[in-house]
């Protein structure tokens, strides 16, 4: 029989008390390197989150919003920052490297920017595209760092406590980027290591971007990634954003996306979940500006023993403003997906049309999934609806299948990549969808 879990098991909650978990925070804030010459201004946001830390622990499962998801194994790793980066050359990431951003590529190795390996040259004039450290005229755009809602959370504190240089993505005025512009984490580790990744991205009005951010992993092994994206899209901008997470297997990652969206303006997410033994995605968006387009399309595919959480927020605070939003999980073996979104409609957000849709794939009798759409409405003239379903394989489709000459396995493959394959073709840069695909796309099909 299938477990659709309604409750949180509570059995590890003892395992660390309160005291242990903020003694924990602390020890990872106390290893933060300090700031670079260049962006020694910067202390002032980062110390301000500090003391911030210094009050918050390490969430349990009596957290509302970590009912589901125990982090009592972060807290039995003893990790270390990486101080240099390993001596990689291109080969050694040209597998990861999408063909349409060969020329517009940032790439940053545990966490620390890797000039060598980047190239921009491929970008038009009217945008930046570099790090934050070598940035000219980084002042004109440090007033945005650490500005968005929802900085307050802690894992989000701790990495405006800890980072020492990130992304820096700045599209000018009208400017229409017809190339995608990749940001590609690396990380190296073989030994507990923990990297904060920051990235800071500003749609000036009227601009046109597609982003994509990708964290891979060279080697297994046990690392700590916490990462933070910050993204403005100013009036009638549209930003494409993509984020693909496929960390080592014995991860584990925490990562925060949030946007703001002025008027007119348009945002798409298309967030795919892969690796990580344990991974959780922050997914913010504030509708900050009337007649608002928010597309969501996320995937989360795990198996074993992998716990893969999406958490997301969508609030509008004008009228006549749009969101459409659908989450896929594909829970396999002893595997635990979890999704948890939240629309948000005020009673200024009048005739918002605003929807909502989780569809889960059961694959083990022992997969396990959490799941709450919720919507909080207090307009009163509003289209808004949210929904979620949790099925396995059906054993009809199946059988036409194999009808047709197809053989049981590779039925059942297919049939989960169909359902994989709605979210992955929404992903705008071929080449990216065509190797996604090919994850999920069934091996040695006998058709």
């Amino acid at each position: 029989m299938i477990e659709l879990s309604t409750v949180s098991d509570v059995g590890n909650v003892g395992l660390f008390s309160k005291g242990d978990r903020a003694a924990y925070l602390k020890n990872l804030l106390h290893l933060r390197s300090p700031l670079p010459e260049s962006l020694i201004d910067l202390n002032v946001i980062r110390d301000r989150a500090a003391a911030r830390v210094q009050e918050l622990a390490i969430p349990s499962t009596r957290d509302e919003e970590w009912r589901f998801a125990d982090l009592s194994s972060l807290l039995k790793v003893n990790f270390q920052t990486v101080d240099d980066q390993s001596s990689l050359s291109f080969p050694h990431i040209q597998p990861f490297i999408l063909p349409e951003a060969i020329s517009s590529r940032l790439v940053f190795v545990n966490g620390l920017y890797d000039p060598a390996l980047s190239a921009v040259d491929g970008l038009p004039d009217g945008i930046l595209a570099t790090n934050l450290a070598t940035a000219v005229a980084f002042k004109e755009f440090s007033t945005q760092l650490a500005q968005q809602p929802g900085a307050e959370e802690v894992f989000t504190t701790l990495n405006t406590a800890s980072f020492t240089d990130g992304a820096l993505i700045w599209v000018e005025k009208d400017q229409v980027i017809d190339i995608p512009i990749q940001i590609l984490y690396v990380s190296t580790a073989t030994q507990a290591a923990i990297a904060h990744p920051r990235c800071l991205v500003i749609a000036q009005p009227g601009s046109k971007l597609t982003l994509i951010e990708e964290f891979v992993a060279l080697h297994e092994g046990i690392y700590f990634t916490n990462s933070v994206t910050e993204i403005a899209v100013l009036d009638n901008a549209e930003v494409n954003h993509t984020r693909i997470q496929r960390d080592s297997s014995e991860s584990i990652h925490i990562g925060k996306t949030v946007a703001t969206q002025a008027r007119d303006s348009r945002y798409t997410c298309n967030a795919i979940s892969l690796g990580s033994k344990l991974s959780r995605h922050n997914l913010e968006v504030y509708q900050t500006g009337e007649q608002t387009d928010t597309v969501l399309n996320g995937l989360t595919m795990i198996t074993d023993d992998q716990v893969g959480d999406t958490h997301s927020l969508i609030s509008f605070t004008k009228p006549h403003s749009i969101s459409h939003q659908i989450h896929k999980c594909i829970v396999d073996d002893h595997a635990h997906g979890i999704f948890n979104g939240k629309v948000l409609v005020p009673k200024a957000a009048q005739l918002t049309n605003a929807g909502q849709l989780s569809k889960t794939l059961l694959l083990s009798p022992k997969a396990r999934i959490d799941t709450k759409p919720q919507l909080e409405i207090v307009a009163d003239n509003v289209k808004c609806a949210h929904g979620a379903t949790v099925s396995q394989l059906d054993n009809d489709e199946v059988f036409y299948l194999q009808s047709r000459g197809i053989d049981e396995v590779s039925a059942r493959k297919l049939l989960v990549y169909a359902f994989a394959y709605e979210v992955i073709n929404q992903i705008p840069v071929a080449s990216l969808r065509d190797q996604l695909a090919d994850l999920a796309r069934p091996q040695q099909a006998h058709i």
